[in-house]
């Protein structure tokens, strides 16, 4: 009888270890390199103490964004005081990117909040692209925001000095899609990760699966405080 040679043992016990630890990956049970991966250096977060900072990377015309928003949103009123939720949006194209300026003006306006749901529905809904500063004038004249105001927040230096600094953010943060959850500074999670380790999981489960994970990293973060 033939003996396996022992660097062949070796690979075949590595591999089954790997694929054992791609078996028992789940949301519920989520495994780091499967369904989160963690920054091999944690960024500074705003919260203190047991509160837990959660940042949704997004991109107003990102289909997967539009669909998790609804549940997303729950789960942050779920979350409660345990978590600080803040947005960030992806510059898609590159430093100038108008849906990144858009919700950067509206954030220093204090609207933000306020008209996200709108913005969400003029892309997905009505099908209103809104691709240029332009755009982004006439949308924000069209509901009920002050053109002058408007203006002159769009082009203030604070809001383009954001803007500029959007690509170094996500760099630093190591996100290059939307949405991507980002829990304590240091777990990442978004719903490609979680389908490609959970394959068998029906479409309209994916974002319920999606939020477990970050549920078990929210704990986590806590857990280490």
């Amino acid at each position: 009888m033939r003996t396996l040679s022992l660097a062949v043992r070796s690979f075949v016990f590595t591999s089954l270890l790997v694929a054992a630890s791609v078996t028992v990956a789940s949301p519920t049970s989520p495994v780091e390199g499967a369904e989160y991966k963690t920054l091999g250096n944690p960024l500074p977060v705003s919260t203190t103490g047991k509160k837990i900072e959660v940042i949704e990377f997004f991109m107003y015309h990102c289909p997967a964004c539009n669909v998790l928003e609804p549940q997303l949103l729950e789960w942050v009123k779920k979350q409660g005081s345990k978590i600080v939720f803040i947005r960030i949006h992806l510059p898609h194209r590159g430093e100038d990117d108008p849906e990144a300026h858009l919700f950067l003006t509206l954030q220093a306006l204090q609207l933000e909040g306020k008209l996200h749901a709108r913005i969400l529905r003029s892309w997905h809904v009505d099908h209103k692209q809104l691709l240029t500063d332009q755009d982004n004038i006439d949308w924000a004249v069209a509901n009920g925001i002050d053109k002058t105001k408007f203006s002159e927040t769009y082009t203030s230096f604070s809001v383009v000095t954001k803007l500029r600094g959007l690509l170094r953010v996500a760099e630093n943060y190591r996100v290059d899609s939307t949405p991507t959850l980002v829990i304590d500074g240091r777990y990442l999670t978004g719903p490609g990760m979680v389908q490609e380790t959970n394959q068998a999981l029906a479409p309209n489960e994916l974002d319920k699966s999606l939020l477990q994970v970050a549920d078990v990293l929210v704990d986590k973060a806590r857990a280490a405080k």
